[in-house]
């Protein structure tokens, strides 16, 4: 029995050895807060900044922006949506140099995708879209029909799985123009099959859109390999850009030329500077720009980048598994036997980063746990959802937030 009045059990007891053989552990100091008695499971909504995050912001703010004033935009700021696209791109998206521009927020990024996807299959009249896919996907799916005259295919989807292929073959064919999905299902964790539904589009002719937010930075990405066309995601959860950090968008270089994004603006015109009486739009992936880039917003996400690049991809996830499998053990042991069952998927080849767990219970629950300085989200129907941030979070940490969810249900 611990001090929460929780059972101690097999799995309880494997935290300690978990973390001593952690290979990442030695990198939790580099996050603010990460050693504080704070259980944060939120790290797929909102990861912690990191140290060195904190002095980067200063240098910038007093030698960048109040030493070089306007001066900033011709020496570096004018590129910087290209550069910071590129190296997230060569990091965590498996994208060549080009492709990935950072700018907007996630919903601006994906409606100007959608809608020049759907302007490039100006013969095809359906958007494929499940029915569980993030509100925001929907929405935007919603808008760009109306606004174009399209049908949306609906595709149902079990709120504790995701889209699979069978299903995504069920609906694609001659008059779908673009299929949008996630990677990672924003409830379950689900993993879709990225290069099996790509290659399942392509052969009816149509394009794919995918949303990496809740995969870019925990789980491996390889938009080129794959051969997708599109994609957009976020930045302020596993890579760490802080609240309202900018979105990135991906477009295959083979898709620049006719790519026809519907919010033209400045800077995204081949020439910003001449100010001309029409808009020309640059014939690479500056041209998904529209207005002045979030240039102090982008700082943070470069620290993250670094960090990542040093770790390597590989080693992130197997972290990111080992604790979301841990999870899961905690749960069946402790959780289970009151009643909770796990909407996410038991296969970690199919499970990203976060996982949800459901009773009837957990709304009342999950604010409970804010009230302990535990931090998970909630999720209808019933739904807890743990994420669980590769490079900050114990196994420690698991346990004492799962034994808290227990303490409580009892």
């Amino acid at each position: 029995m611990n001090s929460t009045g929780t059972p101690t059990g097999a799995a309880s007891g494997r935290a300690a050895a978990l973390d001593h053989d952690d290979r990442l552990a030695a990198y939790r100091d580099r996050f603010v807060g990460a050693g504080s008695p704070l259980t944060y499971f939120d790290g797929n909504s909102l990861g912690r900044p990191l140290a060195t995050t904190v002095e980067r912001m200063g240098v910038f703010v007093e030698h960048e922006w109040g030493g070089r004033l306007i001066r900033g935009w011709d020496e570096q700021w004018m590129e910087l949506p290209l550069v910071v696209g590129d190296e997230l791109g060569l990091v965590c998206l498996g994208a060549a140099p080009g492709q990935v521009v950072v700018a907007d927020s996630t919903t601006v990024v994906l409606y100007k995708l959608l809608r020049a996807a759907v302007a490039a299959r100006p013969d095809r009249t359906e958007i494929v879209v499940d029915t569980d896919n993030f509100p925001t996907d929907r929405y935007v799916a919603e808008a760009v029909a109306r606004e174009c005259g399209l049908r949306l295919r609906w595709v149902e989807t079990d709120p504790a799985a995701g889209l699979t292929l069978d299903q995504a073959a069920s609906v694609v064919g001659p008059e779908t123009a673009v299929v949008l999905a996630s990677h990672v299902a924003y409830r379950s964790a689900y993993v879709a099959d990225v290069p099996g539904i790509t290659a399942l589009a392509h052969e009816a002719g149509a394009l794919t859109l995918w949303d990496l937010s809740h995969s870019v930075g925990s789980v491996p990405v390889e938009l080129d390999a794959w051969d997708v066309d599109l994609a957009v995601g976020c930045t302020y959860k596993y890579v760490n850009g802080g609240p309202g950090s900018p979105a990135f968008g991906y477009v295959a270089a083979r898709h620049l030329p006719e790519l026809d994004q519907p919010v033209s603006g400045w800077m995204g015109h081949a020439d910003p500077f001449a100010m001309g009486p029409g808009h020309t739009p640059d014939p690479g992936v500056r041209r998904l720009l529209s207005g002045t880039p979030p240039v102090l917003a982008m700082q943070p996400m470069r620290d993250m980048l670094a960090l990542l690049a040093a770790v390597g991809m590989p080693a992130v996830r197997e972290k990111s598994v080992g604790l979301t499998s841990y999870a899961i053990e905690l749960a069946d042991e402790l959780l289970a036997p009151l009643g909770v069952e796990l909407a996410s998927p038991r296969e970690a080849g199919r499970r990203g980063g976060h996982l949800t767990l459901t009773h009837p219970r957990m709304r009342e629950v999950v604010a409970a746990l804010w009230k302990r300085d535990v931090i998970p989200d909630y999720r209808d129907p019933g739904g807890l959802r743990i994420g669980l941030s590769p490079l900050s979070t114990s196994y420690d940490e698991v346990r004492r937030g799962i034994e808290e969810v227990a303490a409580l249900l009892r």
